[in-house]
């Protein structure tokens, strides 16, 4: 009796096993998801009471010298990879449209895709790999170094000094990259629609300016500015919980890069599903 009693807890343990995995997954994910929120609320919390109080002051030129780092430092690298999509998508759109007789609708397509999608994207996984993996080392580097009790030691919050300004930064950066990116990949693919597909100028832009509307620059604005958020607060969040010394900062910025990338991805289709319910897409 006791073995048929023994055999019955291990195969339920065995069946139960999956969704314990699952559950306590699901669990991980949901707690690191609310220590994102709550960071996010404490960073807002700062700069609600620096702007509408007087007593709390943040430093203008750590936000000046983070958007330096992080967004000025990303312009060529934004500027190269969109003007390299923007040859490419013209390439390659060009030959399927040429068998309706419609090349010159490569103007249409990608007028709308790079303002809605292809900028923002661009730049967000830009922005991610050079400055989101380079906050996440930094301040994990500094919890390893023991530089974050010495702030605390002193009366001075880690987020209001060190969050703040970063989240700050990667906003105003990525809102600036998004417009970067969607300029150049559109200005890439005028010159290489008149140049080698014999479209037009005059066409070029007036398909553009039938098919694009204000909610398309808003659209992609909007999306630049959450993935900067979440590129921001990924990275600190990350570079906060860092524990296991040098091998803990390389593992923080490792799941930075996938996180935002994965982040990114699911607020851009949030974006999309709300947009085209709206039917504003």
């Amino acid at each position: 009796m006791p073995d048929t009693r023994t055999q019955s807890a291990k195969l339920l343990d065995t069946l139960l096993w999956p969704v314990e995995r699952v559950g306590a997954g699901a669990l991980s994910i949901l707690g690191h998801i609310g220590s994102m929120v709550w960071l996010f609320i404490e960073a807002a919390h700062w700069v609600l009471r620096a702007v509408f109080g007087r007593r709390v002051r943040l430093g203008r030129f750590a936000i000046i010298s983070q958007i330096v780092r992080v967004g000025v430092r990303s312009v060529f690298i934004v500027t190269l990879v969109s003007g390299a999509v923007g040859l490419i998508l013209s390439m390659q759109l060009a030959p399927p449209l040429d068998q309706f007789g419609q090349r010159a609708l490569v103007a249409n397509i990608i007028s709308v895709a790079v303002l809605r999608e292809l900028g923002p994207l661009i730049g967000a996984i830009v922005l991610t790999g050079f400055a989101g993996a380079a906050i996440a080392a930094e301040i994990g580097t500094m919890v390893v170094s023991e530089e974050i009790e010495a702030l605390e030691a002193h009366a001075l919050n880690p987020v209001r000094f060190l969050v703040v300004p970063r989240l700050t930064a990667t906003i105003v950066s990525m809102t600036g990259l998004g417009v970067l990116s969607s300029f150049v990949a559109i200005v890439a693919s005028v010159g290489i629609s008149v140049i080698m597909l014999d479209i037009p100028l005059e066409t070029y832009f007036k398909n553009m300016e039938t098919q694009t509307k204000m909610v398309d620059f808003l659209t992609g604005l909007s999306k630049g500015t959450i993935f900067g958020l979440l590129i921001g607060i990924i990275a600190c969040g990350n570079g906060l919980k860092v524990t296991g010394g040098a091998a803990g900062v390389g593992n923080a910025t490792t799941q930075t890069v996938v996180q935002c990338v994965v982040a990114i991805v699911i607020a851009d289709l949030v974006f999309t599903a709300i947009f085209f319910a709206l039917k504003l897409v």
